[in-house]
């Protein structure tokens, strides 16, 4: 049944009874004395542990829960109110990459609640990217002329503590209803310039495979939509729902291209990698979007670890975000000269193909603009001085009018040098 807001419940509550066991605080000990790998270990060894329902209904959901997994973690009052303005989900699955108790791990400090969330200076945001602005339909943002993007669940695997939605993600979980797809269809068909949509949330991939197929069956059914993308983060937190069922059921509909979203080197798994495996044997394009993020992947090395593990799964980098200006999120934000330091770093170290483009996604919907390293040492007429990844500085020469070249060499005038001040140097015809 639809609520008012035309949406559908889009993840069933888990029972009391529907709990195993092993999730429920255990009598015979204290929870503090069960070491938490021990727990995960034992969760993981249960027959339901890759299936992907039963880890979206025993998410860790609260503080309390969360406890005992990690009951060294130590969780402020103020964690408690974060937790309560933006809800907390945690995939047991995803808990288990965890290898330390504190806020040093990269999963628990992308996944906790922390207390600096509640502190945020005044150019943050709720919608920085001015998303409902440029909603013509609810749940259809129509930023760009030839792409559109498609909200069609506010549900998550797990929730991000940096994410951009944090506004509409979480406190209730829901789909999209059949009279809202129908009315985003009536737009698209009105509006043939767009091209390409991209389908998000939430996470699409928290859904059915019916729902799923009937949104993109949908959208496939509009003729000027070429290229179906979509955005999921289920290969990094719940990998178990990249089922050969799911594969199936939407290689039909291609060219359909999929967009992940791995931050540390921790998340690549051997279950996040038959599930890239699964989908880019089905013919598949895999993207992948990661956000830089302080304390987690705003070390170079880190992030070559990452870029490189991703490309051994077939995953192409596609994008790394500057944090946006998301309420929420302060803590989480580097400058943006850190992601050129390592954007630099990363050239000359790593093939084309592994290197992603730093972005900053302006506020107030002003679009995408790529950030890099400025290679550009001068510029002259004749010649532009670059300078290399080694440091080398190089003169590239500028094209030259065919016929003055011919005038000058039948005039017998010597060709000039442009010397620059590398080891490399290239002369520039005069």
């Amino acid at each position: 049944m639809e609520n008012r807001t035309g949406c559908v419940p889009a993840v069933e509550a888990a029972s009391k009874d529907d709990a195993p066991s092993l999730l429920r605080k255990p009598s015979a000990r204290p929870v503090a004395s069960v070491p938490i790998s021990r727990r995960l270990r034992a969760l993981a060894r249960t027959p339901q542990w890759k299936d992907w329902r039963w880890q979206l209904r025993n998410r860790i959901r609260s503080i309390s829960r969360l406890a005992e997994y990690f009951p060294e973690l130590e969780v402020s009052p103020d964690s408690l109110k974060a937790a309560e303005k933006f809800p907390q989900a945690i995939t047991p699955y995803y808990a288990s990459l965890a290898r330390r108790s504190d806020l040093s791990d990269p999963v628990l400090r992308m996944s906790v609640p922390q207390a600096q969330e509640l502190c945020n200076p005044p150019f943050l945001m709720d919608d920085p990217l001015d998303e409902e602005r440029h909603m013509p339909v609810p749940g259809l943002v129509h930023r760009y002329p030839d792409r559109a993007l498609f909200l069609v669940t506010s549900a998550c695997a797990a929730y991000c503590r940096h994410c951009t939605r944090k506004r509409v993600t979480g406190a209730r979980e829901s789909r999209i209803s059949a009279s809202r797809l129908a009315r985003t269809l009536d737009y698209l068909l009105a509006h043939p310039e767009i091209k390409d949509v991209v389908v998000s949330g939430g996470d699409p991939f928290t859904m059915s495979d019916c729902a799923i197929e009937t949104i993109v069956a949908s959208l496939r059914s509009v003729p000027s939509v070429e290229i179906i993308r979509i955005g999921t983060r289920t290969p990094v937190t719940l990998p178990f729902r990249v089922t050969e069922e799911l594969v199936e059921r939407l290689r039909k509909y291609h060219p359909i291209w999929i967009n992940t979203h791995f931050n540390h080197p921790c998340e690549i798994t051997e279950a996040a990698k038959e599930a890239c495996c699964r989908l880019a044997d089905a013919g598949f394009p895999l993207g992948n979007q990661s956000v830089l993020l302080k304390g987690i992947n705003d070390d170079s090395a880190v992030m070559e670890e990452l870029l490189r593990g991703l490309v051994r799964m077939r995953v192409r980098l596609y994008y790394l975000f500057q944090c946006d200006l998301v309420a929420g999120i302060e803590h989480f934000r580097t400058p943006l000269s850190r992601g050129i330091e390592i954007m630099e770093y990363l050239r000359g170290r790593l093939s084309g193909m592994a290197i992603p483009v730093f972005v900053v996604d302006l506020p107030n919907g002003c679009g995408k603009v790529p950030v890099m390293p400025d290679y550009v040492v001068s510029k002259g007429t004749e010649c532009t001085v670059f300078r290399n990844s080694r440091g080398l500085h190089v003169n590239y020469p500028e094209p030259v009018a065919v016929e003055r070249a011919v005038s000058n060499a039948r005039a017998g005038k010597p060709r000039r040098k442009a010397r620059g001040r590398g080891q490399l140097k290239l002369c520039c015809a005069g």
